[in-house]
């Protein structure tokens, strides 16, 4: 993505430095300082895509001369301590293409002319081959006195002083992030750039609502390696890469750069992941109302178009997809059976996002490991400074150990937040999701509540039934006993048939209201 970088520095001559082999080195040409006498010659330099001069409409002839120009310059000023040039260094989009940078940095430079009168020296450097190959960057040198028809007049006070100083650089480095979005927009990129710091963009970001990108924002700005740190981590990175062993950064500043890269990542991708859930759930809810109206346009009852907007829902996340009793289905007229539409892609996005969970985790457990590392190691100097050991800290090490770990800490408190917050679950779609257009106005829960009810209402009447019945065969048994003793009464000799038919009779009585099998059967 399109980075922002825009600094101004001072060529000092209390520095040891001069304008002449300060351009000299950036445009990777030949200048023979005439004040010092000396040749600058940076010919064999390479990595300077292009190079130019931008100069006020009046200015003499000889200003589009480099080497006359910057001679002037060094020859108008003679303090020991002069300030001979000033630097800005800007970084460029690598979206863009060669005749896209030239038109951006030129009208930079341009601006610069325009607003300070003064004249703008541009080279244009390509990334260097062993380094990012984003890293397309321009260095704008300009004049510290107005570039007039007589030459060189005036200081640029308005950029020295501290109380203007400072507004006119931050008037710039706006003009230069609009400058670079208006030529993304040209050339179809969606990516923009911000000159305002981290803080500010988050407050923005808050007040408009837009969560996701105040938690992305929520973080430090990352230390400046400086060249000979960057080539060190880069001789460590290519080796890694050449034995097939993990990069892991050898110098205390490539570090914390590392660590904070690798906190950016992980939140980016959490942000990615719930920013999907969030989809998804969009798109259950929308199932479910759609399956809820479509049952009820075709006669269905309330509850069972309730359920049936319950297991679209679920068939959307790829659960409750499994086999249904009849007796749960009802005539729902097919619309809760069968997967439902799109039930494929919703299956591989979510094997990409159990992927990601996975490979979140992981990252996590790495940062976490690296931490309790670094917290042994700085254990020492943590007791150095609460009076432990006696000694001032070396280099204000005991510092910047400190704070990398109340950072770190940070960071890991706000990915334990983010993945709770991104772990998906039917609560927190019952929870976050508005309920379907038409479903009761309680809700998914209510129409449970009420099947939950109606099933213990056919449990009472059943168990009520069961009662009435053994009612009515005591009664009809009742009935039956005084007829069999009127028969004992006709005869002697028939007394053994009688005896023989009640104890039929009882062991019918007996044998029906015995319970068979997961019913009760009674035998008449």
């Amino acid at each position: 993505m399109a980075s922002y970088h825009l600094s101004v520095k001072s060529v000092r001559r209390s520095e040891g430095r001069s304008a002449t082999a300060a351009i000299a080195y950036r445009t990777a040409e030949r200048i023979t300082c005439e004040r010092e006498g000396r040749v600058h010659d940076y010919r064999a330099k390479q990595g300077v895509e292009a190079s130019f001069i931008v100069a006020p409409e009046d200015a003499p002839a000889w200003a589009h001369d480099r080497q006359a120009l910057w001679n002037a310059a060094e020859a108008r000023e003679t303090r020991s301590n002069s300030v001979t040039a000033r630097e800005w260094e800007l970084a460029l989009p690598h979206e863009l293409d060669a005749s896209g940078r030239r038109l951006l940095v030129e009208g930079f430079a341009r601006e610069l002319v325009s607003r300070y009168g003064v004249a703008a020296d541009v080279a244009i450097h390509a990334p260097h081959r062993e380094g990012d190959q984003r890293n397309w960057h321009a260095h704008v040198l300009t004049t510290t006195r107005a570039l007039g028809r007589e030459g060189l007049t005036d200081k640029t006070r308005v950029l020295d002083a501290k109380q203007t100083g400072g507004p006119e650089i931050a008037a710039m480095r706006e003009r230069w992030a609009e400058m670079q979005n208006r030529a993304l927009e040209q050339a179809h990129v969606a990516e923009r750039v911000d000159h305002r710091t981290l803080a500010v963009q988050r407050e923005e970001a808050r007040s408009l609502g837009h969560e996701a990108r105040a938690d992305n924002l929520d973080r430090a700005p990352e230390v400046k390696l400086g060249p000979v740190v960057s080539a060190i981590e880069r001789r460590e990175e290519r080796a890694a890469e050449r034995e097939g062993w993990e990069y892991q950064p050898v110098t205390e500043r490539g570090a914390q750069v590392h660590e904070a890269r690798e906190a950016r990542s992980l939140l980016a991708e959490l942000a990615r992941l719930r920013e999907a859930l969030r989809e998804e759930v969009r798109q259950r809810a929308e199932a479910a109302r759609e399956t809820y109206a479509h049952a009820r346009e075709e006669g269905a009852d309330r509850i069972r178009a309730g359920l049936a907007a319950l297991r679209a829902a679920a068939q959307r996340q790829g659960i409750g997809t499994g086999h249904r009793p009849e007796r749960e289905r009802g005539p729902t007229h097919g619309l809760a059976h069968g997967p439902a539409p799109g039930e494929e892609r919703g299956r591989d996005s979510r094997a990409e996002r159990q992927a990601s969970r996975d490979s979140i985790k992981e990252r996590l457990e790495r940062l976490r490991t690296r931490e309790a590392s670094h917290h042994a190691q700085d254990g020492p100097q943590h007791e150095r400074e609460a009076g432990l050991s006696a000694g001032p800290p070396a280099h204000g090490l005991d510092r910047e150990s400190r704070e990398r770990s109340l950072g770190t800490e940070a960071i890991r408190e706000r990915l334990e937040a983010l993945r709770d917050r991104a772990r998906p679950g039917a609560e927190r779609v019952t929870e976050r999701e508005e309920p379907a257009a038409g479903l009761p106005a309680r809700g998914v829960d209510q129409v449970r509540e009420e099947l939950a009810r109606l099933r213990e209402q056919d449990a009472s009447r059943a168990a009520q039934g069961h009662d009435a019945i053994r009612e009515q065969l005591r009664e009809v048994l009742d009935r039956a006993r005084p007829v069999a003793q009127e028969r004992e009464g006709l005869g002697h000799g028939r007394e053994g048939q009688a005896h023989g038919e009640r104890t039929h009779e009882e062991g019918r009585e007996e044998h029906a209201l015995k319970p068979r099998g997961h019913g009760i059967s009674y035998g008449l």
